[in-house]
Order: C-alpha cells, then structure tokens, then sequence
C-alpha cells in the first residue's frame, strides 16, 4: 500500500536532512540534499525535496502498517517544522 502528501515549504531539503539524520541513528537511510529513503522496520519513506515543497511518499504490507507508518513520519515533521505547522494530508489511492 502506498501513501502521499506534500508540505509546502522552502526548507524541504533542511527537513528531509533532519528526519534521514534523526531515523538514521536506530534504521537504515540514504539521503541527499533532495531526495531520500527512511526504512522502518513496518515500511518505508522516499522524500523529495523542491525550492517549494517536501514531497513524502510512504510504502507498507497492509493498511494498519501503513497508518502506522503515515503516523511516525507525520509526527516527527510536525515536530520538527513545528514553527511552519504542517498540515499533512495523506492521500491513499484505491486499490
């Protein structure tokens, strides 16, 4: 199952930094200054960033994984955007 959402800002590449660097101490990632991979243990996250926006892409077995997996990744960049308070909406395309 996959899961969307985008975060407009112009500090994607500060944020995808920030949460590759945070996962990156307990779980496997790759990242550059635009793009990068987080794998947990339920799933993974591939983000990409823009001059506009953060662009998050999350993948898991199942719906209750996923869920799971749009809660931890949501989570952590609320917290760490909390100043630009994101609001993400994650879209779930039909199977």
């Amino acid at each position: 199952m996959i899961a969307t959402t985008t975060f407009s800002t112009t500090n994607a590449s500060r944020y995808l930094g920030t949460l590759c660097k945070h996962f990156g101490h307990k779980v496997p990632v790759e990242f550059d200054a635009l793009q990068g991979r987080i794998d947990l243990p339920f799933g993974q996250c591939r983000l990409k960033a823009g001059d506009t926006a953060l662009d998050l892409t999350v993948t898991a077995e199942d719906r209750p994984a996923l869920d799971r997996l749009t809660e931890v990744i949501g989570s952590h960049l609320e917290r760490f955007a909390f100043r630009e308070n994101p609001q993400l909406d994650w879209q779930i395309p039909a199977a």
